[in-house]
């Protein structure tokens, strides 16, 4: 029974072929085993894209035999028409046709039972959904009765270049194909993630420039192959008209761009090949045009200008790394054998597209493979630039030890034979510079001494009176204790004799009488009580003058400022001559960090001008004051001097922190006190603002931080 529906079905084959005049004819079982069945369509492009399939299905003579098994329809913007005639001489009822080529932008199938017209319409912005199979190929059902032949007609159009791989599959076997397809597709793109991921890597380790645009050049083509396979828009944009319409021919032009700024800054174009490498820079303007025109819609011309962009710069750069690796460049090496094996491989992509090669599993995919084997290689070739730069940098350490080394000699050399010259054009400098630093010692000495004659000056006035307490009453006291002890002898002398015991203390009761013992006694309890006194105030003077003169001073301590105005108070006590009135309002302040010996001349410097002003104004006459406040927030003590003296005109304020301005008389004043003062704070990160008015009185408000910040310094 097999046999004779076998028999019957090639008797029937026989008689459709006769009706269709010798047109091939598309069978089922041969096609399912054989692949690709290109070479038994008729071809037609229609250039007025006005034809409609009516007029298209009923003007046989249009369609032209296909010599392809995978039919090249070129670029066009036009409609491009597949004619085959399919019979089934299989068990099966339905077949699928698959068009593997995601990238076609439209794709309808007509198909023609006697006067009956199945028409199924397909696109490459067509969301994966709204499809029969969720895949990018174009997958058509095609049902079949036993034995039955039906006209197929395919209506091709694209902005870019139409391949049309036909073949037929099974329900049975599409879904494992279209499977391994996505497998051999993602192992593809793990090694691309890889590769950029490493690189990645590695740049934010060596922050090398190279690395970035690396990943830049890996990013784009791994789009660029994805989006060829239809994998960008199955599952980035898969609603995004535009996006599937056109991006491969963005991505085309981003992977060309990128791989024109990784050769350049890879291969040191711009040096090693300067002409070739403007060359690249006008690549760069015709991808730039592509680019215009394809966001203005001219897609397909924007695809015209890409491919043979890309065919150039292939070239270039192919002529650009042996140029490189001929004038002894390491890197080159690695880079012209992974551009090598891709060139090949988009040689072997393109020669396929012309039957010069079979159209295959290996050639669909040789861009894919080789791309990725270029990854792979430029990733040693950078980790191999990396070597060399480190060698590189050890042989030029070398050298520049070598030169520096001879430099040294050579310099050696020089100054021996200078010494004498030098010896004698230095001696005047010698001489001049001997001068500027005895003048300099001199002013800083003239200075120190006038700080210092206020201190001595002070200290003597403050020591003498509690001193004269004390040595006057040395005296007096040397007196009564001699006293003492010779009424302690005699009483010695009774208490040994042999007189009875009534007797003896009526003698001991009448020389303590006769000398007034008691009164000895009292005296030399006052005495002692006035020295201790004096020694008391002498030992507050010297603590005063400890605090003021802070023997730690290049050390940074904290310190209570209200302390340290105290002891400069004490220091410039004997300058008020009781006539001055000072007014203390103190606020409770923190210690802050500073040098606390230079802040107390700086308060010792400020008064002293305080009263020299008062005593301008007032003279021997009471009224002067000098207000000392001190305030503090949380970030800065504020400390107010304020007298009532004669002012200064705005002039004078403007200057009076300039080294050697005074308006003293001469042999009063060096100058130098208010540019120390200020010098001073500003070390300490502080302000120090004056207020003045002539014939009112001037104020210097300082402001110091609580923490000493060295950074700010």
């Amino acid at each position: 029974m097999q046999y004779l529906k076998t028999s019957a079905l090639a008797i029937l084959f026989l008689i459709i072929s006769t009706l269709t005049h010798a047109q091939n004819v598309v069978s089922v079982n041969n096609t399912l085993k054989q692949g690709y069945f290109g070479k038994d369509v008729y071809l037609y492009q229609d250039v007025t894209n006005k034809l409609s399939f009516s007029k298209i299905s009923q003007s046989p003579a249009l369609f032209k035999a296909s010599t392809l098994a995978v039919p090249n329809l070129g670029i066009s913007p036009y409609n491009n028409w597949i004619k085959f005639r399919l019979i089934n001489d299989s068990e099966l009822d339905k077949v699928i046709l698959d068009i593997s080529n995601p990238i076609i932008d439209d794709a309808d199938l007509y198909i023609v039972r006697g006067t009956q017209v199945d028409s199924v319409k397909s696109s490459n912005i067509l969301p994966l959904r709204n499809k029969p199979y969720s895949h990018q190929f174009y997958l058509f059902n095609i049902p079949l009765k036993k034995g039955e032949a039906v006209d197929c007609y395919v209506r091709l159009k694209s902005t870019q270049q139409i391949l049309a791989p036909l073949s037929l599959k099974t329900a049975q076997t599409i879904v494992p194909e279209i499977s391994t397809t996505d497998t051999r597709s993602g192992i593809y793109l793990g090694i691309m993630l890889v590769m950029l991921l490493y690189n990645l890597f590695i740049y934010f380790t060596t922050k090398d420039k190279d690395y970035i645009v690396y990943c830049h050049y890996i990013f784009w083509v791994t789009l660029t192959q994805m989006t060829l396979l239809g994998y960008s828009h199955r599952f980035l944009w898969t609603d995004n008209v535009w996006l599937s319409k056109n991006m491969v021919i963005f991505c085309g032009v981003m992977s060309g761009v990128a791989t024109i700024m990784f050769a350049k800054s890879f291969l040191h174009t711009k040096v090693i090949v300067p002409k070739l490498n403007i060359a690249l820079n006008v690549t760069v303007g015709l991808y730039t045009i592509a680019m215009i025109l394809l966001l203005s819609g001219n897609g397909v011309v924007a695809f015209q200008v890409v491919n043979p962009t890309a065919a150039i710069v292939s070239i270039l750069l192919m002529v650009i790394a042996t140029a490189a690796y001929r004038k002894k460049q390491a890197s080159a090496k690695f880079f012209l054998i992974s551009w090598s094996i891709f060139f090949t491989s988009i040689l072997i992509f393109v020669f396929k597209d012309f039957n010069i090669v079979p159209y295959n599993l290996f050639t669909v995919h040789s861009v894919e493979i080789g791309s990725a084997l270029e990854a792979v290689f430029l990733s040693f070739a950078l980790a191999n630039k990396i070597n060399i730069l480190k060698g590189e940098k050890e042989a030029s350490q070398a050298e520049v030890l070598r030169t520096l080394q001879e430099n040294e000699r050579i310099v050696r050399m020089q100054n021996v034979m200078l010494e004498s010259k030098v010896e004698e054009r230095t001696h005047e400098l010698n001489e001049s510079l001997e001068d500027l630093k005895q003048a300099q010692s001199q002013l800083v000495e003239s200075e120190k001494m006038a700080s210092l004659g206020q201190l001595t000056a002070g200290i003597a006035h403050e020591i003498n009176n509690p001193i004269n307490f004390v040595t006057s009453n040395i005296n007096p006291l040397k007196r009564d204790v001699e006293m003492i002890l010779d009424v302690m002898s005699n009483i010695e002398r009774v208490s040994q004799s042999d007189l009875s015991i009534a007797e003896k203390k009526k003698q001991i009761e009448d020389y303590k009488e006769e000398m007034d013992f008691d009164y000895l006694v009292m005296e030399i309890k006052h005495l002692i009580k006035g020295i201790y006194e004096g020694a008391s105030r002498t030992a507050e003077i010297v603590k005063g003058l400890k605090i003021f003169s802070r023997l730690d001073e290049d050390d940074l301590k904290r310190a209570d400022m209200n302390e340290g105005l105290d002891s400069t108070l004490v220091i410039a006590n004997n300058l008020l001559n009781n006539r001055i009135k000072i007014i203390k309002e103190y606020a409770e302040l923190p210690l802050i960090e500073c040098y606390a010996g230079k802040l107390n001349q700086v308060f010792l410097n400020i008064l002293s001008n305080g009263i020299y002003a008062v005593e301008k104004k007032f003279g021997d006459k009471e009224g002067g004051e000098i207000l000392i406040k001190t305030e503090n927030d949380d970030e800065d003590v504020t400390i107010t001097i304020a007298d009532n003296g004669i002012g200064m005109s705005e002039q004078t304020m403007k200057k009076i922190f300039e080294p050697f301005f005074t308006t003293k008389e001469v042999g009063e004043g060096t100058g130098l006190g208010m540019s120390i003062a200020y010098n001073t704070i500003k070390k300490h990160n502080g302000q120090i603002i004056v207020n003045s008015e002539v014939g009112k009185g001037t104020e210097f408000i300082l402001k110091i931080p609580a923490i000493y910040d060295t950074k700010l310094v």
